[in-house]
C-alpha cells in the first residue's frame, strides 16, 4: 500500500464538532428548511463601538503593517496590566504572546512543550478542540471525567488518581465551555495541593470566560491562590468573548520566558504577528470602558435563567444552573430508549441531537463530543426568542417521543 499523503498527526484527528455543527445548520438553512441554531458559542452583540473606532483609527493613521511576532510592544503591556489589575498575576511584556486567538495559543504551547507519549490531562465534559490539538501535537489525552453530582468540576482526588510518570500538562477551563461550571477558590486550592507534589507537571489556564459569571463574585486565579505554581503555568486569554470580538481572533499567553520564548519561536515560522488592526482594536478593549460588561452579563443572565425555566420542564429533560459562560449543558437521559414518530430509538445522545435537528429543525451538539454522555450543549448567547422558539421545539419533539 502506499504511504499516505496526510500526516498521521492530522489523520488521527477529526474536524471540530461544533464547527461541523454549526456548517450542517447553515447548510440546512440554504437548503430552506427553518432552523433554530443554538450551537454557535459566540456573543450576539456587537463589538463595543469604541473598539470598532480604534480599528478605523488605526487604519486611518497607516498601521497595516507587520508588527513584531509576539505582538505590539503596547498591547503586550495592557495585557500585563489586566493580569495585574484584575487577577493578580505580575508580567513583563516578555512573558507575554499574542495570538490569532486563545485557540491558537492553546494549540503553540502543546506544540512547543509535546513529545510523543505526553499525557494532557483534560476534564471532561471539555471543549472539543482540547483532545485533537493535544493528538495534532504528538501528545496522549487524558480524559477525566468530571460528575455532574460534583457540578462537572475536576476534583483533587480525581486530578491525583489520573498523574501518571508521563504527565506532562493538566489543562483548567473556567468558567467551563461546555457546562458552566465556575471552580471556587477552594476547588483551585485542592488543584494546587495536588500539582505541588508533582512539580514536573505544567498548568494551563483558559481563561476565556472569566468575565461571563453569574454568581457576581471575581473569579479567583490558582496562581493568585498558589503563587509557586507561576514557573510552570501558561495563561490563556482573548479579548473574543468578553468584548464580543470572536471575528478579530486576538488571544494571548503569558507565562515563563522560557515556554513563551518558545511559543514566539513557533508563531514566528507560522502565523507570524496576528492582525495588525486587530491588535489596535484589542489594545482599545483592554484600556477602554468597561462598563458595558455588566450589561453583557445581565443578558446572559436573563437568558439563562428563561432557558432553565423551559428546559427543566420537559419532561425526560434536566439541566444544572451554569456559573457562567453562556451554554446549557442539558441531560437528556430520560429521552434515551424512547421511540420516535418513525420507530427509531433513540439510543444515545447524538440520536437525540439528530432527531431534535431532524424533526424540528432545532440545532445543537451531543454531549458525547464533549467526552460525557448522555448531554447535549445548547447555546444562549442568542435573543431570547430564539431560546424560546428552540424550547417549545425541543418540548414538541420530546411530546412526540413513545
Amino acid at each position: 500500500m502506499s504511504r499516505s499523503r496526510i500526516a498521521a498527526r492530522v489523520r488521527r484527528i477529526k474536524p471540530s464538532p461544533s464547527s461541523a455543527a454549526a456548517d450542517r445548520a447553515s447548510e440546512l438553512r440554504r437548503q430552506g428548511r427553518d432552523i433554530v441554531n443554538l450551537v454557535v458559542g459566540e456573543p450576539d452583540f456587537d463589538t463595543p463601538a469604541h473598539i470598532r473606532d480604534a480599528a478605523c483609527a488605526a487604519i486611518a493613521r497607516g498601521e497595516t503593517r507587520y508588527t513584531m511576532s509576539a505582538g505590539t510592544p503596547a498591547l503586550r503591556q495592557a495585557i500585563c496590566d489586566k493580569l495585574l489589575r484584575e487577577n493578580g498575576l505580575q508580567y513583563k511584556p516578555s512573558d507575554v504572546v499574542v495570538t490569532c486567538g486563545a485557540k491558537h495559543a492553546i494549540f503553540n504551547a502543546l506544540s512547543a512543550t509535546l513529545e510523543p507519549g505526553d499525557e494532557v490531562i483534560i476534564p471532561a465534559p471539555y471543549w472539543v478542540s482540547y483532545p485533537d490539538m493535544t493528538l495534532a501535537c504528538d501528545g496522549t489525552p487524558v480524559e477525566v471525567v468530571c460528575r455532574e453530582d460534583d457540578g462537572f468540576r475536576l476534583t483533587a482526588a480525581a486530578l491525583e488518581a489520573a498523574i501518571t510518570p508521563k504527565t506532562r500538562w493538566l489543562l483548567l477551563n473556567s468558567p467551563t465551555n461546555p457546562t458552566g461550571a465556575a471552580y471556587s477558590a477552594a476547588d483551585l486550592r485542592a488543584l494546587a495541593d495536588v500539582l505541588l507534589r508533582h512539580p514536573q507537571i505544567l498548568l494551563m489556564t483558559d481563561d476565556i470566560y472569566e468575565h461571563i459569571r453569574f454568581d457576581g463574585e471575581v473569579l479567583p486565579h490558582i496562581v493568585a491562590i498558589e503563587p509557586q505554581l507561576r514557573d510552570r503555568t501558561v495563561v490563556i486569554n482573548g479579548v473574543s468573548k468578553t468584548y464580543a470580538m470572536t471575528g478579530w481572533r486576538i488571544g494571548y499567553a503569558a507565562g515563563p520566558s522560557d515556554l513563551i520564548g518558545a511559543m514566539e519561536t513557533l508563531q514566528s515560522q507560522s502565523t507570524s504577528n496576528a492582525c495588525t488592526i486587530s491588535q489596535a482594536a484589542a489594545l482599545a478593549a483592554l484600556q477602554g470602558d468597561h462598563s458595558f460588561l455588566k450589561d453583557f452579563v445581565a443578558v446572559y443572565r436573563q437568558r439563562r435563567d428563561r432557558a432553565l425555566e423551559l428546559i427543566n420542564a420537559i419532561p425526560g429533560l434536566s439541566c444544572r444552573t451554569p456559573g457562567g459562560a453562556f451554554y446549557l449543558f442539558v441531560n437528556c437521559s430520560g429521552l434515551i430508549g424512547r421511540t420516535t414518530p418513525h420507530g427509531k430509538v433513540l439510543e444515545s445522545d447524538v440520536d437525540v441531537a439528530l432527531y431534535l435537528l431532524d424533526a424540528e429543525g432545532v440545532a445543537m451538539i451531543p454531549g458525547s463530543s464533549y467526552g460525557v454522555a448522555p448531554y447535549f450543549r445548547m447555546s444562549i448567547a442568542t435573543s431570547i426568542a430564539v431560546i424560546e422558539e428552540g424550547c417549545l421545539r425541543i418540548g414538541r419533539a420530546a411530546a412526540a417521543l413513545r
